[in-house]
């Protein structure tokens, strides 16, 4: 029996991939014993409709006229070494290269200033767009490859993420230039087929398309509906857009020039709600860079199968013929086949989403992937 430890998990408070994988592993860590606290400006949604015994720590930096705005990550860093040197923490967990493990790491060097309480241990997970958006910028890539390569491990969420890692900032084949690959997870009792049983969100039978996203350039909203509308010529079937963020102005005018507004049903932010995706006939992802796709994993669970886009990860959580339908990446007229496919096949679209439910099932539980965190933990630790 493994002793509890004290962990500090770093993360953005968002409804994207990192903020909801952070918050769900700081849930269920705090669950299995250990003392775990959560670092953030804002409260992640995921955290906030939860019970569990996570120690939520808001922290918004003071501001200040020379501040251009106010400088979250400093104030995180101090929060860390502020609770280190009151109860002392083994772990520091930071989603995201850039702020969070610069703040891990700050902290970190701090705490081994200090007399008397050993330095925690920095862990960095790497999600995506710190790798290969704003990592690979050239005003933050010395920085980037400096955290990764200073963390005391670093993880990324696909087998494709580690190696866009390694090729932009690991150059090397010795010790400290690692990268440990484990996936994202879901908790496959709330992202259940049986939420159909308790409740319907839709009124009707009308074939459903769900897709959640940030509405970023990197999503392709846009397409995503003119490939729905390639889909559906000539039958009725609807199309649930849920999130928000810069690219819903550009959507909604695209959605009135093809005339289907009445096909096209914006829903705005909500927690990727199981009540959503369970229902649908299919999930639709249709990103240009993904390095896992979290919410399409979440809709396999839910027994939906996923139509998507062949990028980055995305092969390694949908197996194509089985639990979804994979296509080029700029093949818009193959998309929109695999989408009206599913659509329009009750019997396809259900044996592809039990398929779907058992590969989740098999490979992506949260408690199995949970614990290889924690056996990372201790191994960092050496203990």
């Amino acid at each position: 029996m493994h002793a509890p430890l004290s962990i500090g998990v770093i993360c953005h408070p968002t409804y994207g991939g990192s903020g909801v994988v952070a918050s769900e592993l700081a849930l269920t860590l705090a669950e299995l014993g250990h003392e775990v606290h959560l670092f953030s400006h804002e409260v992640p949604p995921r955290l906030a409709r939860a019970s569990g015994l996570v120690q939520m720590h808001r922290v918004q930096g003071a501001p200040y006229p020379l501040f251009h705005s106010t400088p979250h990550d400093l104030a995180i860093a101090s929060a860390i070494l502020t609770v280190h040197r009151a109860t002392g923490l083994d772990i520091l967990h930071a989603h995201y290269a850039l702020p969070h493990a610069v703040s891990g790491f700050l902290a970190r060097a701090a705490a081994q200033s200090d007399q008397g309480r050993p330095a925690p241990r920095l862990v960095t997970t790497l999600h995506g767009t710190d790798i290969t958006l704003v990592g690979n910028d050239p005003s933050y890539a010395p920085l980037t490859q400096f955290v990764i390569q200073s963390s005391d491990a670093a993880t990324a969420v696909s087998k494709w993420l580690a190696q866009r890692t390694k090729e932009s900032f690991l150059p090397c084949a010795a010790p400290g230039c690692e990268v440990d690959v484990i996936p994202n997870f879901v908790d496959t009792e709330r992202f259940s087929p049986k939420v159909q049983c308790s409740g319907r969100a839709f009124r009707d039978d009308l074939p459903t398309a769900v897709h959640v996203s940030n509405f970023r350039p990197v999503k392709r909203v846009p397409w995503l509906i003119e490939a729905f509308a390639l889909a559906v010529q000539g039958r009725a079937a609807r199309l649930l857009l849920v999130g928000d963020g810069p690219d819903m102005s550009a959507c909604r005018a695209l959605v009135s020039k093809l005339g289907i507004d009445g096909r096209v049903t914006f829903l705005g932010e909500r927690d990727a709600l199981p009540e959503l995706l369970a229902p649908a006939q299919v999930f639709a992802l249709s990103s240009d860079q993904e390095s896992f796709g979290l919410s399409a994993l979440e809709a396999m669970s839910c027994g939906t199968p996923v139509v998507a886009t062949d990028a980055g990860g995305v092969s390694e959580v949908v197996t194509h013929g089985l639990s979804g339908l994979l296509s080029a990446l700029e093949d818009k007229q193959a998309f929109a086949n695999n989408l009206r496919a599913l659509l329009f096949d009750d019997e396809r679209s259900q044996s592809m989403g039990e398929a779907a439910r058992a590969d989740a099932l098999a490979r992506f539980q949260r408690e199995p992937v949970v614990e290889r965190y924690a056996q990372l933990y201790r191994r960092v630790l050496g203990r």
